[in-house]
């Protein structure tokens, strides 16, 4: 056994800590200068170093910080354990990552004595960073990618993903087409094509030219450009491979490409990665990354994370794609389902507004009726997408044909949520794979008709806000609806209507949900409209200045109504007696006001027999009071009120039958006829179009 003593066991494990290489061993002196090491990084002559500080071995970006610790060690006042620092050695190009730990070395009076110096162990961790700065970079780019269905938003937290961590400075371009939803075109990419830049993003640390540099790269976020020929990024869109490029004074390349080559320059770029961003053979757009001034550049390693990376948002670009061609189709489809023109109602003005967003189930509507009257509809169905606008049609057109059965609000409503109770059903029937089978149907609408003559406004809601309305003085007016089931709920109960009295000249504003959001808003819409010098539109518009960001996104409908008054030289009302006589004096009077009108002969005469039928079939089976008038506007309507609540029906009389034809000779004779019923009897009614110039 040989006799080594402890002095020979401690010289043994000394040499064995300064000759192997997994750390790099330096003794320092209370100069901090380097006395004694090992081979602190592999290939490393440390000769050279001896006697240098060891701050200025590694050339650390900050020394001071490096130099104030190991100070705290030699006082006493602990060891230094794993501390990161960056910076260069003479001989190996690069910034490296170190880390260090440092130990005081005790003199013979142990720690009350001055210290002998430090032991500092380094080990080079560069590429243990940088691979945990690409893991890094590539997590990010995952966790911020892929939430939105906006391609711009999309670029744009790929790029905040990757800078700085990953690169000094990013730009995404996508295929112009793209961006509108078309499909991408099939690599190589045509060299005429125009990309568009999504978004761009740079650190702090890339070289700056001043206000009116930053003012010109934000202008060029959303500018488009045709990729120059014989560059890497025309070439990366050809093959569809990414490449890495270094980037020097004389790269050739860069005189094929001016304002590329501008850029370089005053970014002080020095390594480039452009990767082609491709789906399935498709190309959706390019990323090209820099790396400026003292950054280490990229290499294969980084290639790799760039293409993945690019893979990630090339999926996030398509899904925002198709949701884009989702959405415009689905606009499209909303914007023919709703009225193509403003029609004019006898006694009320109307406007409206239709805010485009993610909700394409809003609709509005204005529905003439007789006895100018005028419905005023605004509804929603909650969802995106082409299914949403597809229902709102259904919806719409219902309330249009129910509207033309003369019904009050909340009859309307009533059987317009029966429609929705079997549309709901329609679609559990669906197979179980489809995909309606887990979209929800919830949609709401709200009904409202003005009379002229009573001045009064009759509303029944189904899920929905309750109309706002403002007096000619500007004052709000209480319109308390009682809120009905919304259409495809389950709840059966009844619809409450409401009915309140308006002075001529009030302003209605029925809105769909997302316009009353927020902190006051009925109050904050209630006090737009309270100025009677502004024209609908004008208001319309006040109320779309003043919404919430979030509120425009997500799409709306408002319709404003201002009511008015027939007017008297256009209207005439007559109470006949309940006796057979009623019929030939109705006809003198029609005849002699419709000839004070202007009218021509021929209207004149089918008036009076259209007249003559409605009030004998009056005199036969209505009851007191009976009562005529005459509304003239764009055509000319006959109305017959009695006490009976009973309404006739259409019969196609035989040859041989004395009576049975009334109704059908009124059929011929006028364009639209019909029956509606009140409170105090019915009124049967007739519309006549007039020759032009009538």
């Amino acid at each position: 056994m040989p006799q080594d003593g402890p002095d020979h066991l401690d010289d043994a494990v000394l040499a064995a800590l300064f000759t192997q290489r997994a750390v790099g061993l330096a003794v320092l002196d209370p100069q901090l200068r380097l006395v004694h090491a090992n081979s602190l990084v592999e290939g490393v002559d440390t000769a050279e170093y001896l006697g240098s500080r060891i701050t200025d071995v590694f050339r650390l970006d900050d020394p001071d910080a490096t130099e104030q610790l190991m100070k705290r060690a030699l006082a006493g006042e602990g060891p230094v354990r794993d501390h990161l620092v960056r910076g260069r050695l003479r001989r190996i190009p690069g910034d490296r990552m170190f880390l260090v730990s440092a130990y005081r070395l005790d003199g013979p009076g142990g720690g009350d004595a001055p210290a002998l110096g430090l032991l500092a162990a380094v080990v080079d961790v560069t590429e243990r960073e940088r691979a945990r700065t690409r893991e890094a970079a590539l997590a990010a780019v995952r966790d911020a990618v892929g939430h939105s269905l906006d391609v711009a938003a999309t670029c744009r937290a790929f790029v905040d993903a990757l800078v700085p961590g990953f690169a000094d400075l990013a730009v995404i371009e996508v295929v112009d087409e793209v961006l509108r939803g078309a499909d991408p075109p099939v690599g190589p990419l045509p060299p005429e094509t125009p990309l568009r830049r999504a978004a761009s993003g740079r650190c702090g640390t890339v070289r700056d030219t001043g206000r009116a540099g930053e003012d010109a790269r934000r202008s060029l976020d959303g500018a488009t450009r045709r990729l120059p020929l014989r560059t890497p990024y025309a070439l990366a869109v050809a093959d569809l491979r990414p490449r890495l490029v270094p980037l020097t004074g004389d790269t050739p390349w860069l005189d094929a490409d001016p304002d590329g080559a501008r850029a370089v320059a005053e970014s002080g770029a020095h390594s480039l990665i452009v990767v082609p961003l491709t789906l399935r053979g498709a190309v959706l757009g390019l990323v090209s990354l820099y790396r400026c001034c003292a950054a280490e550049p990229f290499d294969e390693d980084d290639v790799s994370l760039a293409d993945a990376a690019g893979t990630r948002v090339a999926l996030g670009i398509d899904n925002a794609r198709r949701y884009e061609r989702e959405h415009i189709i689905a606009s499209t489809v909303q914007r023919r389902l709703l009225p193509q023109v403003e029609r004019e109602q006898t006694a009320v003005e109307t406007a409206h507004v239709l805010l485009p967003g993610r909700d394409s189930g809003c609709w509005y509507d204005t529905i003439p009726l007789s006895g100018a009257r005028t419905a005023l509809v605004v509804g929603g169905v909650a969802g995106e997408g082409l299914q949403a606008a597809i229902v709102m049609g259904q919806l719409r057109t219902v309330v249009q044909a129910l509207a033309g059965l003369d019904l009050e609000p909340e009859e309307v409503l009533a059987r317009l949520k029966d429609t929705t109770d079997r549309l709901a059903h329609e679609r559990t029937a669906l197979p179980a794979g489809d995909s309606l089978q887990s979209e929800p149907l919830i949609a709401g609408c709200v009904y409202g008709v003005y009379d002229p003559f009573t001045r009064t406004c009759t509303v029944a809601r189904a899920g929905h806000p309750a109309p706002l309305a403002v007096g000619p003085d500007g004052r709000a007016v209480a319109l308390d609806v009682p809120e009905g089931p919304g259409l495809f709920s389950a709840d059966s109960a009844l619809f409450a209507p409401a009915t309140v009295t308006l002075e001529e000249g009030s302003v209605l504003a029925l809105c769909t949900a997302e316009l009353l959001s927020g902190d006051r808003a009925a109050e904050r819409i209630t006090r737009t409209l309270a100025r009677p010098d502004r024209s609908l539109r004008q208001l319309g518009d006040d109320i779309v200045y003043a919404l919430p960001e979030d509120t425009r996104s997500a799409g709306a409908a408002l319709l404003l109504a201002r009511t008015g008054a027939v007017s008297d030289h256009r209207v005439a009302t007559w109470d006949l007696d309940q006796d057979l006589t009623a019929p030939a004096t109705a006809r003198a009077l029609v005849r002699d006001r419709l000839r004070d009108w202007g009218l021509d002969e021929d209207t004149v005469e089918a008036t009076e027999l259209i007249v003559s039928e409605l009030v004998t079939n009056a005199v036969r089976y209505g009851t007191p009071p009976l009562r005529l008038r005459l509304l003239l506007d764009a055509t000319l309507t006959c109305e017959v009120h009695d006490g009976s609540t009973a309404a006739p029906h259409l019969r196609h009389a035989r040859t041989v039958d004395e009576d049975g034809r009334g109704l059908f000779i009124v059929s011929r004779l006028a364009s639209h006829w019909g029956a509606r019923r009140g409170r105090d009897g019915k009124v049967l009614w007739t519309e006549q179009e007039l020759p032009d110039g009538g």
